[in-house]
């Protein structure tokens, strides 16, 4: 088997894991909306909830990326699955590719929830919708891939529920950052913008997926070894 299909395999493994458990339909979804409704009650007023949009939007998938992180790793301290993982004979790269692909995934479909959430309490006319794919596309994958990397360095101490957040919130405030700017630019929240003006952004992004997904991919296997 190649990388990828190995790959493909751990990705299986976590996302049937997930759908067993319904610990994201049950928890994270939840949370994610509950923070929407929050503030919407707290900024009542249109104007405001169309400018704080985007940024909301994307501190909601970062928490629940936290959540998620978690949870992907925590599912195998017992049993002595992570041994098991060790041993299994997959490439550590495969391993991570995997492993971040199912946390993308989850974050993907938590995302067009949060949109559709946005569209009704926030009263935002989707525009520009390739725009806003790929800007949710590139952030997604840098977000997923830091995670799963940080992730996998804080699994095996005890205090790693309150690590990874302080691990992960400076690497990926540029990308939420950049992220919050193409939305803001593609649903045209200001005056005078253009769809057009949010490319530079999602080039940067785009960057970002690319750098932090390669490192994950060369660092994972040594990390895992080690945890």
């Amino acid at each position: 088997m190649n990388v990828f299909q190995e790959a493909a395999i751990v990705a299986g493994k976590d996302l049937r894991i997930e759908a067993r458990s319904r610990v994201t339909m049950t928890q994270i979804l939840p949370f994610g909306g509950v923070v929407l409704l929050l503030f919407a009650f707290a900024l009542d007023q249109k104007k405001i909830l169309r400018q704080v949009a985007p940024g909301l939007f994307w501190v909601c998938v970062l928490l629940a990326a936290l959540l998620a992180v978690s949870r992907s790793f925590s599912i195998e301290q017992q049993n002595g699955a992570r041994d098991g993982l060790r041993l299994s004979g997959l490439d550590g790269a495969a391993v991570f590719l995997g492993k971040a692909g199912a946390i993308g995934a989850e974050l993907l479909v938590l995302e067009l929830v949060l949109g559709i959430g946005v569209v009704v309490l926030y009263g935002i006319a989707p525009a520009s919708i390739g725009v806003l794919l790929l800007t949710a596309v590139a952030a997604t994958v840098s977000v997923a891939a830091t995670g799963t990397l940080y992730g996998v360095l804080a699994a095996g101490l005890r205090v790693r529920e309150t690590l990874v957040p302080l691990l992960l919130l400076p690497v990926v405030a540029p990308v939420l950052f950049g992220a919050t700017r193409a939305f803001e630019l593609a649903l045209h929240l200001h005056p005078h913008s253009h769809a057009s003006d949010a490319w530079p952004w999602v080039g940067m992004l785009s960057l970002f997926a690319v750098i932090y997904a390669s490192a994950g991919t060369l660092a994972f296997g040594t990390l895992l070894e080690e945890s």
